[in-house]
């Protein structure tokens, strides 16, 4: 991957990167996710039916999370937004919060964080790191007392701040694709938008994507293996 002094490189991360820190990916699980199934933890009819079943697998994630390490992988991206500055831009999937612990900045989560949570009736989101595994524990907004839920994007809701990520998309010279299948919607169209504006579009993963036929260049290997010397690479331009 090379890149000039006038490209705007936009990143786009997704569970595979990840996996290899040693959290688990739903579509590489079986779809399921520590033994639950998406509709009984991800969705907004699984919180309006059992709110303590979600907090606690909300909170076995919160554990597994804390107890992660930030790979090769994030630790490259640093790099990358440290040489390009505010020509960087990541967008992530993932809820973790390993990219920042990485030491990246300008990050995006459209799906939300797994670190803060939000009020039912104010929705406005708080850091948060407690773990909810019973029904006494779980918690109530400080300010109205309606019930607190984890700062997630469920599947049926609208990812977070779609506007800037299809601003920060136009900008885009380059988009590099990591660690994601390509069946979610909306991220798997962003490659698409990028193909109209003829942005150049690079995918990193073990497997290709679904939407394979889409990209410039696809790169098989994990992220760990594939972004230390793509990333080397650009920096040596």
């Amino acid at each position: 991957m090379r890149l000039t002094e006038q490209d705007h490189l936009f990143v786009l991360t997704g569970a595979g990167i990840s996996a290899e820190s040693g959290l688990a990916t739903f579509r590489g699980s079986g779809g399921l996710w520590n033994g639950y199934r998406v509709e009984q933890v991800a969705t907004p009819e699984a919180w309006d039916a059992d709110p303590t079943l979600v907090w606690h697998f909300y909170s076995q994630r919160r554990r597994n999370a804390s107890s992660a390490q930030p790979n090769a992988a994030h630790v490259a991206l640093t790099q990358i937004e440290q040489q390009l500055g505010d020509r960087f831009y990541l967008c992530t999937q993932n809820v973790d919060d390993l990219h920042e612990r990485a030491g990246s900045k300008r990050i995006h989560h459209m799906h939300g964080s797994l670190f803060q949570s939000r009020c039912t009736r104010c929705d406005q989101p708080f850091p948060d790191t407690a773990l909810y595994e019973t029904a006494e524990t779980l918690p109530q907004c400080d300010q109205c007392g309606a019930p607190v839920r984890p700062h997630i994007v469920w599947f049926g809701e609208i990812p977070l701040d779609m506007d800037a990520i299809y601003r920060q998309l136009s900008r885009a010279t380059v988009l590099l694709v990591v660690g994601t299948s390509g069946s979610v919607y909306p991220a798997a169209g962003f490659v698409d938008i990028a193909n109209q504006q003829r942005t150049r579009t690079i995918y990193v993963g073990p497997e290709e994507p679904l939407n394979r036929e889409a990209f410039d260049e696809i790169l098989l290997g994990t992220a760990t293996e594939v972004l230390p010397s793509l990333i080397d690479q650009a920096n040596a331009t």
